[in-house]
């Protein structure tokens, strides 16, 4: 009994990975498959919970504009790549090798990833130069979003 309220308990304090529509997008060497993260509550949760992320997948989180942005790590468990892409599809920044935080890290201490863009997309840990991904790269698929 203890133990299944337990796992109860557990499910619904740790949000699930989540399965938004996709999209393609050509990068310099490969072709990338991410999620459409573009709501308040998706782009929140982000890749939360997410154990695996598979090369050449990730996640694009799209903002109402072009501006300031900023990123807070926790509860990410896999290392990334943040990629801050401007309106036009032009990357501006690349955030490489994002660590893990440990679970018990005060929130004060855990890092913040920040940049200008339009779009920020998140991908496994050396993915960016690996694809090729580096400021001045136009990433076009995006402007469909």
């Amino acid at each position: 009994m203890i133990a299944a309220l337990l796992s109860v308990l557990l499910a619904v304090a740790t949000p699930a990975p989540q399965h938004l529509p996709k999209i393609t997008v050509d990068a310099p060497y490969v072709t990338l498959t991410l999620q459409v993260a573009n709501t308040e509550g998706q782009r929140e949760t982000g890749l939360m919970s997410v154990t695996d992320l598979p090369a050449h997948t990730g996640m694009v989180f799209v903002f109402d504009q072009d501006a300031p942005v900023e990123f807070w790590m926790k509860d990410t468990l896999v290392p990334l790549d943040m990629v801050f892409v401007a309106a036009n599809g032009t990357v501006r920044s690349v955030a490489a090798n994002v660590p893990v935080v440990p679970e018990d890290a005060p929130d004060d201490s855990i890092p913040r990833r920040a940049g200008t863009a339009k779009y920020v997309i998140e991908l496994p840990a050396g993915e960016a130069k690996k694809d090729g991904i580096a400021p001045g790269v136009r990433l076009a698929e995006l402007k469909k979003l």
